[in-house]
């Protein structure tokens, strides 16, 4: 089953937060598509991962750059996989039908949005009745990410 990943924004916006992770997974030798709400966040997305901070490089695209297959990082509104990748980062109201095509998705909202919340439950529980594995990370009063279940 897929490791599904849940993380609670409490101190940091997406733009802050996804970064980070994004880093993290081409550490460790993954690739990952990002999945947005809409195709303006995707725009503001592409751009912000270019310029989130001065001394770092997140090589990503999207259907505008094209080379999909080139692009560690793809970000998109549709659940695909033009890249290769085995992680997927879900946010901004996207939601995943076939999870079990990715060795990882993370669930990323933001705890500040009621309705966010309230999907996110939903979604936990649906993932959960399907039997994949799961996790859920909640920043803590200095940004850091708390294993809560």
């Amino acid at each position: 089953m897929t490791d599904i990943r849940f993380y609670h924004l409490t101190r940091g916006g997406l733009d802050e937060v996804l970064p980070r992770l994004l880093e993290r997974t081409l550490q460790a030798g993954k690739r990952a598509v990002v999945m947005l709400g809409s195709p303006e966040r995707v725009e503001a997305l592409n751009a912000h991962l270019w310029t989130y901070e001065e001394a770092s490089f997140l090589p990503h695209g999207c259907a505008r750059d094209g080379k999909s297959e080139r692009q560690p990082v793809w970000l998109t509104t549709a659940e695909e996989n033009p890249n290769g990748a085995t992680f997927l980062f879900v946010a901004d109201g996207a939601s995943v039908a076939r999870p079990e095509s990715w060795e990882r998705v993370s669930e990323i909202f933001d705890g500040g949005d009621d309705e966010a919340v309230t999907a996110a439950r939903v979604r936990w529980k649906a993932y959960r009745d399907a039997g994949h594995g799961l996790e859920y990370w909640q920043q803590g009063e200095q940004g850091g990410w708390e294993k809560k279940a």
